[in-house]
């Protein structure tokens, strides 16, 4: 055994020395590795699942989004005018129906027109027919001219029961209708006028009085309009503003409208 100079043993000292190191060692390591050895032992479903934000979501701030275009070929609206989804639904204006009513007082006074030559064909051809058949005395001659259904013209400003010629015949003060045959000779015998030019009511309509103020005519309309009615009718006319009695409508293609009386 070795002495040190204080005379105690170095050989134990030494040998304590190198016991204490050689456990101090060991312990040192394993609090160096055990943190990482915990680490690992962590099961993953005790980790939070990371957050994914939906696909629809809007991450932009507010006021950053773009309009999207419109489809190539759409030219942009005028300043000021909408869009065309944006305009109303437009309708097709519809006319008065071709049944004979008042004229338009507001409307401007169309020409008087005697001379038959300045007719279309099929106008003319129409009017011939009808004279034709009134100075024939026989009124069932009406009756191919009158027409059927839809296109039948139209005898009355309401709707009329059974048969066309029948109806006529009860219009007329003798049973046979040579009353109405007269009448109607004297209305497509006056001059007539060319009303609604250019539209679908287009029409040529006898007699002219139809569409002209009764306070108006001179003396020798006067008495062309005494050749159809009385002067009592006349003056009960005037207070109704219109003339009221028979007239005529033939279209320009030819088809008798209407020949009816009142308002």
């Amino acid at each position: 055994m070795i002495f040190s100079m204080s005379g105690k043993p170095c050989g134990l000292v030494l040998s304590i020395w190198l016991a204490v190191c050689s456990v101090a060692i060991p312990i040192t390591l394993c609090l160096t590795i055990s943190p990482a050895h915990a680490l690992s032992e962590i099961k993953r479903e005790d980790l939070p699942a990371p957050v994914t934000p939906p696909a629809d979501d809007d991450m932009s701030p507010p006021g950053s989004a773009v309009p999207m275009p419109d489809p190539p070929g759409t030219m942009p609206p005028a300043a000021g005018q909408p869009k065309p989804s944006d305009e109303p639904e437009q309708k097709e204006p519809e006319g008065p129906a071709k049944d004979g009513g008042m004229a338009d007082p507001d409307a401007p006074l169309p020409d008087v027109v005697y001379d038959l030559g300045k007719l279309p064909e099929p106008v003319r051809r129409m009017h011939d027919l009808i004279v034709e058949a009134c100075k024939s005395g026989d009124i069932e001659k009406l009756r191919p001219l009158i027409g059927t259904g839809d296109a039948m013209t139209q005898l009355s400003l309401s709707d009329i029961d059974g048969d066309p010629i029948a109806f006529l015949k009860g219009l007329s003060g003798d049973t046979e209708g040579q009353e109405i045959l007269a009448i109607l000779e004297e209305v497509l015998n006056a001059g007539y006028v060319h009303v609604d030019v250019g539209t679908p009511q287009e029409l040529y309509v006898w007699p002219y009085f139809f569409a002209l103020p009764l306070d108006k005519l001179d003396a020798r309309q006067r008495v062309e309009l005494f050749k159809i009615v009385t002067a009592g009718d006349y003056n009960d006319m005037k207070q109704f503003g219109a003339y009221i009695f028979y007239r005529v409508g033939i279209t320009p293609a030819g088809e008798w409208t209407f020949f009816v009386a009142g308002d």
